[in-house]
């Protein structure tokens, strides 16, 4: 069985979640594979190219994705289209990502960002400006608001989270038995609270200590 974790968008391998599971799949004795979504090219970044760094985390056996934020996303949206994932920890999925971009910034600025073709971002990963180009919208609008991953899911998210909001996570498992949302207090990072995410990853998984 493969274990993969998808950090969120900007972010990268070395997010403070992404090396708090790394470590604590280790003391399980197992490994954790955290692939760079963006490959080095967050210019570039579309949903599509990232499906297809997740194809080949994966390969073609058994795997377990965790996702963080636009992580999430990715994850239900591999899910929904690869059987031979067995099942899915989601940490605020940016369920609707490529739609909720005007709430995020705006109309204004996003015709501004349209009609420029990019938009510059902190990228967390790099801790420096980076462009990123349209297309990443215009590719991820192709997408499904709420993948239908028929794999069981824990969904994990912040009470106080003001990015992406609770009321997605709640309609992504509602009506859903084999989705289960566990709401932490905590905002959107939940980086305060990575004991409970473990604990409560640990139990779904099933794991156990060698």
């Amino acid at each position: 069985m493969k274990y993969v974790y998808l950090h969120g968008f900007a972010s990268g391998p070395n997010s403070t979640k992404a090396r708090f599971f790394a470590r604590k799949f280790a003391e399980f004795g197992l490994s954790l594979e955290i692939p760079a979504l963006d490959e080095g090219d967050f210019e570039h970044l579309t949903v599509t190219k990232q499906l297809s760094v997740i194809a080949r985390a994966c390969g073609a056996g058994p795997a377990v994705l965790i996702g963080s934020s636009l992580g999430g996303y990715l994850a239900a949206a591999y899910a929904a289209r690869h059987p031979e994932i067995q099942c899915l920890v989601l940490m605020a999925p940016a369920f609707r990502f490529a739609r909720r971009w005007q709430t995020w910034l705006g109309e204004a600025e996003m015709e501004r960002w349209r009609q420029t073709g990019y938009r510059v971002f902190s990228h967390y990963g790099s801790g420096s400006e980076r462009k990123l180009f349209y297309t990443l919208i215009e590719d991820g609008l192709q997408y499904e608001e709420f993948p239908a991953a028929p794999q069981p899911a824990l969904v994990l998210h912040g009470a106080k989270d003001d990015v992406v909001p609770l009321e997605l996570s709640e309609l992504f498992t509602q009506n859903e038995p084999r989705r289960r949302l566990v709401v932490v207090d905590s905002g959107h990072e939940m980086t305060d609270s990575v004991e409970q995410l473990w604990a409560e990853t640990a139990a779904f998984l099933e794991l156990a200590k060698v």
